[in-house]
């Protein structure tokens, strides 16, 4: 693929208020969250739920792109279609999950480094073959007394950087995921200074890898106190300080940003959200979108807890969520929203 290609594809990814789903949880994520909701953890129901969301009715209306695992990109619906043909069909892109996990970095207690640089060239080129047309790399940062540490940011940059250039090479949109946990008792202003000095660092790496930033996607976290912080900030504060931290570290050249979830509510990634593009839509020079994983499948998970008899109402739910985000990334998402589905069900 050209890069005039991997550059329509990025600006197809943020288009129409839409945003991503990712279901692309390794094995032993999605059997944990099975055992919670008492699911047999199988090959065979995590085939049948994954499934379940990519055949959910209109979901393409809110969802431009699909994050798969390795596990998923290669299964087939129950009558034969290969997940990846179903997922393009329904007007979604397919994307596919390529680190291999966050391990215990050497030399830096409590701090971890995202693996998979090895062979990942031509994991690429198998995958661009199977009809993924984006990838994913996600980088975590802890927030804790010393850390993080510049070593654990620069090695966590440069991975995300060499990742990203493989995917360009290869045809693939890099969709760039620098976490910082919320895990912690951190205050939103620790988040900010740590989430920009992750950011400039990241696209300082981008810059230096030679990355076309017009061809990829920035999936940050929001900038929120940790989660046992004592004070928790208003929803409007959040998003002046996200949209702030944005302003001052990610260049004008990418097209859009998708938020990660990580570990909000829905209904609270959605008010966030929602807050960010009231406040600013208008004023900024990407697109600031979603890339959700938990904050809409939960709800849809909770409701079919395996059985087949519940997944039309599991697929509302998820449906239901995934609009809420379109909806809010047009500014006009309220609680009401939120009523007036529990009134539904």
């Amino acid at each position: 693929m050209s890069l005039k290609e991997i550059i329509k594809t990025a600006k197809t990814l943020v288009a129409d208020d839409k945003g991503l789903l990712a279901i692309d949880e390794s094995t032993v994520t999605c059997n944990k969250r099975f055992a919670e909701s008492g699911i047999p953890q199988t090959e065979e129901f995590r085939r049948t739920y994954r499934e379940m969301i990519i055949t959910t009715p209109d979901l393409g209306k809110c969802i431009s792109g699909i994050i798969l695992y390795d596990e998923t990109i290669r299964q087939k619906k129950k009558d034969g279609t290969l997940f990846v043909k179903a997922i393009t069909d329904a007007g979604i892109i397919p994307g596919i999950k390529v680190d291999i996990g966050a391990k215990d970095m050497a030399g830096h207690r409590r701090e971890k480094i995202t693996e998979g640089l090895d062979g990942l060239r031509d994991r690429l080129r198998e995958y661009f073959q199977m009809g993924a047309r984006f990838a994913k790399w996600r980088a975590v940062i802890t927030i804790g007394n010393g850390i993080p540490s510049r070593g654990c940011i620069e090695a966590n940059a440069q991975a995300l950087a060499r990742y990203a250039a493989l995917c360009q090479e290869a045809g693939l949109v890099p969709i760039v995921e620098p976490e910082v946990l919320m895990n912690g008792e951190h205050t939103m202003e620790q988040c900010f200074e740590v989430t920009e000095e992750v950011l400039r660092t990241v696209f300082n790496q981008l810059y230096i890898q030679r990355v076309t930033l017009e061809g990829m996607i920035l999936k940050p976290n929001m900038v929120l106190p940790g989660l046992t912080c004592p004070k928790q900030e208003s929803v409007e504060a959040v998003a002046d300080v996200t949209v702030e931290c944005l302003l001052r570290a990610v260049p004008a050249a990418v097209p859009g940003i998708a938020f990660l979830s990580g570990g909000q509510s829905g209904e609270l990634a959605s008010a966030r959200l929602n807050a960010m593009n009231v406040r600013f839509k208008s004023l900024l020079p990407w697109a600031l979108a979603f890339s959700f994983a938990r904050a809409i499948q939960q709800p849809a998970l909770e409701i079919w807890h395996g059985e087949e008899a519940n997944v039309s109402a599991a697929q509302q739910a998820l449906y239901h969520r995934a609009s809420c985000n379109r909806v809010a990334r047009r500014g006009g998402y309220t609680s009401l929203m939120e009523k007036t589905q529990n009134d539904n069900m």
